[in-house]
This record gives C-alpha cells, structure tokens and sequence, in this order.
C-alpha cells in the first residue's frame, strides 16, 4: 500500500484557518477560471461577429464555439506542465501561477483588433490566445482540484467536490453574468458590439489580482508536505517510478493507463452534460429564446445559483450513497429530463417558463459531475494525484467542450437547436452510465 496518506491522517495538524483558506482558495480559483471562459460563451454572438463573420448565423456561433473548444482541448497539455510540477514541487505554486496567467490571457482579447480592423490576421490572434489561455485553464485544474480536498476531513471530501467543481463553475457563471449585466447595461444595443464584449474581457485582470491576494495566504496541501517528507518510502511504494519517471510518465504506464480510459468515460460524459447545459444556455436564452441581454443575464444569474446547489446536494449525497451510485442515480435522471426540458424550450409561453427550464438545465447538468472531483483523487495516490486528477478531468471535457461546436453544426438553423440538444445530452447520458457501471466504487479509498 502506498504511504501517500496512510502513516497518518491527512488533516493532522492543518488548523481551522488553513483549512478555510484552502477551501476559499481551490473554490476561488477554480470558479475565476470558468468565470474567465464564461466570458466568450456570454458574449458569442458579438465575438462571432467581430471575429467570425459570417451570413449563416449558426456558422458564425460554430466558430466561436470552436475557438472555445480550441482552449478546452489544450487543457491536458496543460494538465501535463503544472500538473507535474504540482506532485513534484507541491500545489500552491503551481495554483497561482495558472490563475494569475488565465487572468491575463483574457483581458488581452479586449485588445485585439477586430476582422474588419486587420483582416484574417484578427482571427488568427484569436486563436493563438485561445490555445494560450488553455493552457493555463489546464493548469488551474492540477491544483484547485487537489490541495482543497487534501485539507479537509474524510467526511467533507464528496461535499467539497460538489463545492469546488459545481459549486466554483457556478460561482464562475455568476460572475460572468453579473459582469454581462452590466456590460449590457453600460453598453446598450449597437454598443456591445463595439465596446461591451471588450469591457467583458478586461474583467479578467480583477480575476488575476484576486487570485493573486488569495493564495498569497495559502498553505501547502498537508497531504503533499507529509508525502514529500517521506519520499524515499514513496519512491519504495511505486517501485522507483518517482526517480526514473516524471509523474505524467507513471501515469501512462501500463498500471494507471486503463484507470485513465476508464476515466474518460465518466468525465467525458459529465462534461458533456456541463457544456449542452450551463455552456450553451447563454446562446440557446438569446437565440433560441429570443430574449434580451439583460434579461437573459438575469436569467443565468438564477441558473448559476441552480447549479451551485444541485453541486452541494449531489456532492454530498456521494457521501452517503458513495461516488458510483450516485453517477448511476443522476445519469438514469437526466437520461429522462434532459431532453425533455431542451425539447419544451420552444415552447415555453413565457419568461418565467423559460427561466424554470433554465434553471432546471444547469441544476441537472451540474448534478453530473459535483462528485466527479472526489473520485478523481480517490483514484491516484499523493504522488500522482494533481496529474492524474488534472489529465482525467481534462481530457474528459476537452470532449465536452467540443459539443456545442458540434452542436451548432448540426443545426442547421437555430430553430433545430433544442432537438439537436436533446439529441446529444441522450448519447452523452448514456456514455457516462456506461461508466458508473464499470468503474469501482472510491468512497473511502482516497489514499
């Protein structure tokens, strides 16, 4: 058995304080990079148009969501830089240099000049930020997903991964509506197109700063200090993996290389139930629903606070009922409601209908995967835990992040979207209960 966590147990000595700050801080972060990504799915349409033209509404969406995808899937190569620093070098570094750099990243797009301004160079700088930016996205998830969960009692693991993953993704929508609000508010109509989506941008130097002065304050993971202390006995435990192999190596030896796959089947299917539901609302409100900005900020402000509760409820019943049965119980749900609710968005007779739907949507598809982070670490010892963690959380909504791509494409024309939607969440269903049927229960099993 490895010594990563079993000589003693892991919140010994870590104080009231440490733990909170710990807590705030892997909530924090995690919820400032969505917040950051939110961004461009929030202002899609005046982005699309800035930067990719086109006389086919949906073609236009379908680029912009592609460059949304182009950041998601370079998160596992950032998984592999900082996730491996992480395990190596310990959580807290890693941490604030990936949110610090996100931050950046995205008040740089509201520099940039637009297509009409420069040509097809516009785009392409588009794009090159986008790859960038992933990048750093990928590392914020080696740390945020660990060091909060590796602080705090055995009994509090499923909630606080329903609390970071769920709850800080919807913490991170909150934010980007609330900042949507008032971009459409300063910046009414014709405006936005102009100078509201780049207002949206600059905000991501406010994520850098705060995340800056939070983990300014942050304790190392005590797990990661107790494993680093004894790492001659680690190296013994993983048969000197951790001195001829970097922790990304080990990760794809033959004995954690199925653990990844298998992985896959749970994260890819949660994600994907994330982006159909939370990722494509702000489109499917505007498009689809045919409301203003303004209303339908208000509207995502309410479905963020959906998401964040079915996060804590759903993260804690894997407490009770232990990680797989509760993906077994939420997939068999949403396998029924998802497309029924997707399917009743054209037909709603008002805003208040509409907004239920909504609501509804992020509640369920943020119920997919509060336990996914949990399990995650329950699945990887210390010593490889920020990069299997990471890798398995990233390349599984790397596929996530292409549906709404994938979506938009199949369209057609906007009024095919909810059937389309409806399509998807069945087959992104059924893979992820594909795997709460294969995969071993974790409850328990965190080291």
């Amino acid at each position: 058995m490895s010594m990563t966590g079993a000589a003693m147990p892991p919140t010994v000595g870590v104080t009231g304080r440490q733990m909170a700050i710990a807590i705030v801080a892997s909530c924090l972060g995690w919820s400032l990079d969505l917040f950051d990504l939110f961004i461009l799915l929030y202002a899609a349409p005046a982005v699309g148009a800035a930067f990719f033209p086109s006389s086919r509404p949906t073609l236009s969406l379908a680029a912009v969501y592609a460059s949304f995808a182009v950041t998601v899937l370079m998160r596992p190569v950032g998984s592999a830089i900082f996730g491996s620093y992480a395990d190596v070098h310990g959580r807290k570094n890693a941490m604030t240099i990936a949110v610090v750099g996100v931050g950046v990243v995205t008040a740089s797009f509201g520099l940039l000049p637009t297509i009409a301004q420069i040509g097809v160079v516009a785009p392409a700088l588009f794009l090159v930020l986008r790859l960038v930016q992933g990048v750093f996205v990928g590392g914020v998830v080696a740390s945020t997903h660990t060091v909060g969960t590796e602080s705090v009692p055995p009994r509090w693991r499923g909630f606080l991964s329903g609390l970071i993953g769920g709850g800080g993704g919807g913490l991170g929508a909150l934010l980007a509506s609330a900042v949507f609000l008032a971009a459409s508010s300063l910046f009414p109509g014709d405006a936005f197109s102009v100078w509201g989506w780049r207002f949206m941008f600059f905000s991501g130097l406010s994520s850098s700063v705060l995340g800056f002065l939070i983990f300014k304050v942050l304790e190392e993971s005590p797990v990661w200090k107790i494993m680093d202390e004894k790492r001659a006995a680690v190296r013994a435990d993983l048969a000197l993996a951790t001195r001829t192999r970097s922790p990304l190596r080990t990760l794809f030896a033959s004995g954690y290389r199925n653990v990844l796959l298998v992985n896959l089947l749970i994260t890819a299917g949660g994600g994907s139930a994330y982006y159909l539901t939370s990722g494509f609302m702000p489109t499917l409100l505007k498009v689809v629903g045919k409301i203003s900005g303004a209303t339908a900020s208000l509207i995502l402000i309410a479905a963020s606070a959906g998401a964040i509760l079915a996060s804590l409820l759903v993260g804690t019943l894997s407490d009770w009922l232990g990680r797989r049965t509760t993906f077994r119980v939420v997939g068999l749900v949403n396998l029924v409601l998802l497309p029924a609710l997707f399917l009743a968005i054209p037909n709603t007779a008002s805003i208040q209908q509409l907004a239920i739907c909504a609501i509804a949507l992020a509640f369920l598809g943020n119920a997919s995967y509060a336990p996914i982070l949990i399990f995650l670490n329950e699945r990887f010892p210390t010593a490889l835990r920020a990069s299997g963690t990471s890798l398995s959380w990233n390349l599984g909504f790397a596929i996530g992040g292409t549906m709404p791509t994938w979506v938009s494409l199949s369209s057609g024309s906007p009024v095919n979207l909810p059937l389309t939607l409806a399509i998807f969440s069945v087959v992104v269903t059924l893979v992820f209960l594909v795997g709460s049927f294969i995969v071993p229960e974790t409850r328990g099993r965190f080291d």
